[in-house]
């Protein structure tokens, strides 16, 4: 899942990018909050991560802002500051979440992916399209009970698929939620990872649309 990262701090900042990444998140880094604001209008993130004390535009600014254009992805407020006046104020303005420095980055990657599961709906870690599950927090993926281990580009088009089941993708959907700012995308590359996405589970894992897009089908046995 592709998600945006607001921290000021260059050494946290790149800590959160790299460990995040590590776990299999695509991560975009803005290190304040005007270029934030400028972020989250221009991309679809499954989640945002957002300091309170930035520069140019504090953290529960670009919050507000959010949230009055009706921006419904869900936010994490990460911040030093840890009084019950603090919280509440987050809170308020409409974060979904607060975790205080220091933390631990296991906990932050699990309190990202409980996040975007209560935004789609559901409260099961795991993920269950027919005979398919797969799961975010161990990165498992079995076809009819058979482990099946996907490279970290695959597993999160399949994590993207298996959050819209039966739903049309575009290719550029697809693309936004698979690469951050700066990677490079190859022309053939979505075809590449599709191909290997039905060789290594079935054909008809996902089905392409000419012209539309593609489709994970909701009745996979």
């Amino acid at each position: 899942m592709r998600v945006l990262v607001v921290e000021d701090d260059a050494l946290l900042g790149d800590a959160i990018q790299a460990g995040l990444r590590q776990k299999g998140f695509v991560v975009d880094w803005e290190r304040d909050g005007a270029a934030a604001d400028i972020a989250l209008k221009a991309a679809t993130y499954a989640a945002a991560v957002l300091d309170i004390g930035l520069p140019r535009r504090s953290g529960l600014e670009v919050l507000a802002s959010l949230r009055a254009r009706k921006d419904p992805v869900p936010v994490l407020i990460l911040t030093a500051r840890d009084t019950f006046e603090d919280r509440i104020a987050g809170l308020d303005a409409g974060a979904d979440d607060y975790l205080v420095k220091p933390f631990d980055l296991g906990e932050l990657a699990a309190r990202l992916r409980a996040l975007t599961r209560r935004g789609g709906g559901s409260a099961s870690p795991a993920l269950i399209v027919g005979a398919l599950a797969l799961d975010p927090a161990t990165r498992e993926v079995t076809w009819r009970g058979r482990p099946t281990h996907l490279s970290r580009k695959e597993f999160t088009l399949l994590h993207a698929f298996m959050l819209n089941p039966g739903r049309v993708m575009t290719r550029e959907q697809l693309e936004d939620k698979l690469y951050g700012w700066g990677e490079e995308i190859g022309s053939n590359a979505m075809e590449v990872h599709l191909h290997h996405l039905r060789r290594k589970i079935f054909p008809g894992v996902v089905q392409t649309l000419r012209g539309v897009g593609y489709v994970l089908p909701k009745d996979l046995a």
